[in-house]
């Protein structure tokens, strides 16, 4: 019996392998394990080609598109139980879209249990859209029609009305030398460096929190600790350095449940870019950090697990003992380093590349510079002489976080308003707001107000006031701004972009440039006037988008360029505007899948992914008027990368009249 089923499965592995090809290069399979009378297992199989891979479901969405299944009826015929599992995958770094990708080579295995709430159900249907990759990237769909029984399969084909079917057709290009997209002229900002970034922006974190009351005074206490407890000074110096250690590993592996748990999507995490409610939840969370940070309430963990864990560590003692006591610490600093750490989760979601490895590079450093004090002083013990004493100017730092939770907190609800075209947030209420918060701090700086838990007035510091100054300064700069008198390059892709105004603008378009939001109407001015277009994928609330417009568009010459001798056409990928009722319809995949489309994101979405095979923003592409390929794809770059390849475009072009187009560079 053994060495028949090794038969059978020799041959079925022999049979998907001449099955593949390079047009084909993967070929997928199903099975159905029934596990209760209602419940069954479902598994999705594929045999990859060799050379190629396809991507997991939870690879980064700022790279190539994630693996997604659609289970048809779901909630009426069915329900799923649990998550969609997947078989072992592979991690690596994109040097094109600089985020870590996640993806299968060899063989593919997905699972996902359902059980029947209609038990006369005896077929479903499962699609998958997906993406397979060697040297270019294949966006691919397939349809598993699955019977439960055994029994043979019922196709039921959707029909399109004549209404869908033309405007289906009106989304897909006939472009020419669509090769050139994949070439290698794509550059990013900031190579190999957005790791760094966050990790550098959690160690600013770590050193603001050393400065608060829940963490300051524990220094000198803990250290004189470990050095007067130890017989030897090497001894009172490892036992703080251990200290120091096990506080970096509490706070890295807050982070690793993002990574660990399947449960866990950090694709949820990944749209809070675009995800109204998301933002708005963000919002509500970071006031209410603010305002613990005011003193109007106090942040605090079970005092019952402060006390355990103080009580575990004088009855173990030792290594782990020690554990124990930078796990209280952890605890009970809690109600000043938590807004802090909520500002930090709030900022990886900001920022370009994976959530999960961002969170975890800025836990670290948040972790480094929190322990780094306990190490050092034990080292050199006579530093905590220099140290200041703790005092009123503690709760200033407190004070001083609470305004920027604040102006975090409506970075997130612009977000919302932006992607919901509530007009609620213009840039000049954005910054107006940003100015009166500002403001109110200079105001408590200088001892103007004041806060409930603080205690009797005192004599300004000089770095009180030296602060005091220099948020006066930042205050006036966001004036200047507001009134155009100065840019705001400093904070680009925090405010709403400047089109977005309360002032009506000669046209809704980045730096006043002459823009087309539809693709037809831009295609059809490019052929009047003879011009190539630049066709610019991007989003309300996407940063690296309002980045390369205000520090990179906005340079002289590539403005002029764009202003002169390209028609700039702006597809909003996150707009959730409703189509007018006679523009919305039905678009049907080679696999048969249907997909509604309803928004003006939606449509500019699949466009994008149709025609360019690309989900993620900002992305550019220079197509002729008679959608010639002119250049390879890129998407953030710096100024020379952006005018070179601009320039290229153009040459292109021109060579292409004289019926000689030369290739895109190397």
């Amino acid at each position: 019996m053994r060495i028949i089923l090794l038969f059978i499965v020799f041959i079925t592995f022999a049979v998907a392998g001449f099955g593949q090809n390079e047009e084909d290069p993967v070929v997928w399979s199903h099975e159905v394990n029934k596990l209760a009378e209602n419940d069954y297992e479902l598994i999705f199989k594929g045999k990859i080609a060799d050379g190629w891979h396809i991507f997991s479901q939870f690879t980064d969405e700022n790279g190539s598109l994630p693996s997604e299944f659609t289970f048809l009826k779901s909630g009426e015929d069915y329900e799923l139980v649990g998550t969609t599992r997947e078989s072992e995958t592979t991690t690596e770094y994109s040097d094109i879209f600089e985020v870590d990708e996640t993806f299968f080579l060899n063989d593919a295995v997905f699972t996902q249990r359902i059980k029947l709430l209609n038990t006369a159900v005896s077929q479903i249907d499962v699609e998958l859209f997906y993406q397979v990759c060697k040297e270019v990237c294949i966006p691919k769909e397939h349809t598993f029609r699955i019977s439960l029984s055994g029994g043979n399969i019922v196709i039921e084909e959707a029909i399109l009305d004549d209404k869908d079917l033309a405007l289906s057709s009106a989304l897909k290009l006939n472009l020419k030398n669509k090769e050139r997209l994949k070439g290698n002229n794509s550059a990013s900002l900031n190579k190999g460096s957005g790791l760094w970034m966050i990790f550098g922006l959690g160690f600013l974190g770590g050193l603001i929190a050393l400065l608060t009351p829940c963490v300051f005074p524990m220094i000198p206490l803990t250290v004189s600790y470990f050095t007067k407890h130890s017989k030897k000074k090497s001894a009172g110096i490892f036992q703080a350095s251990l200290y120091g250690f096990y506080i970096i590993l509490i706070y890295f592996l807050l982070s690793l449940p993002f990574h660990l748990f399947d449960s866990v999507d950090p694709q949820i995490l990944n749209t809070i870019a675009t995800n109204i409610w998301l933002n708005i939840a963000f919002f509500v969370v970071f006031v209410f950090f603010a305002f613990s940070f005011f003193g109007y309430y106090e942040l605090t963990l079970p005092s019952s697990w402060s006390t355990k864990m103080d009580s575990a560590s004088s009855k173990v003692g030792g290594g782990l003992g020690i554990f124990f006591m930078a796990l209280t610490l952890a605890i009970v600093s809690f109600s000043c380093t938590g807004p802090i750490l909520g500002g930090l989760l709030g900022s990886t979601t900001l920022a370009e590349g994976d959530v999960a490895y961002n969170l975890s590079a800025g836990m670290l450093g948040f972790g480094v510079a929190l322990a780094l004090p306990f190490a050092l002083f034990a080292m050199f013990p006579a530093w905590l002489n220099t140290l200041p004493k703790s005092g009123g100017w503690m709760n200033t730092v407190k004070v001083f976080l609470g305004f920027l939770e604040l102006a975090l907190a409506f970075k997130f609800l612009s977000n919302a308003d932006l992607v919901g075209n509530w007009g609620l947030f213009k840039r000049e209420i954005f910054l107006g707001i940003w100015i009166l918060l500002f403001v109110l701090l200079v105001l408590y700086l200088f001892g103007v107000i004041r806060f409930p838990h603080e205690g009797p007035k005192q004599k300004l510091s000089k770095t009180r006031i030296g602060v005091g100054i220099l948020t006066a300064a930042f205050t006036i700069y966001l004036v200047l701004g507001v009134f155009n008198i100065t840019s705001l390059k400093l904070l680009s892709g925090f405010p709403p972009p400047d089109f977005y105004s309360v002032v009506e603008k000669e046209n809704n378009c980045p730096l006043g440039l002459n823009c087309f939001k539809d693709f037809e109407e831009g295609l059809a001015y490019a052929k009047k006037e003879n011009k190539p277009i630049l066709l610019d994928f991007t989003g309300w609330a996407c940063v690296n988008c309002r980045k390369m417009e205000e520090n990179v568009w906005s340079e002289p010459d590539i403005y002029e360029i764009l202003n002169e001798d390209y028609v700039l056409i702006s597809l909003y990928i996150d707009d959730r505007k409703l189509l007018p009722e006679n523009e919305r319809f039905d678009y049907k995949f080679e696999s048969g899948r249907v997909k509604n489309i309803e928004s003006i994101g939606e449509k500019w979405g699949t466009f994008q992914t149709l025609n360019f095979g690309a989900a993620s923003q900002p992305y550019y592409v220079l197509l002729s008027p008679d959608l010639e390929v002119l250049n390879s794809s890129i998407q953030n770059a710096d100024s020379e990368t952006y005018r070179n390849w601009l320039q290229l475009g153009l040459k292109n072009f021109e060579e292409l009249t004289k019926g000689e187009l030369t290739s895109a560079l190397p």
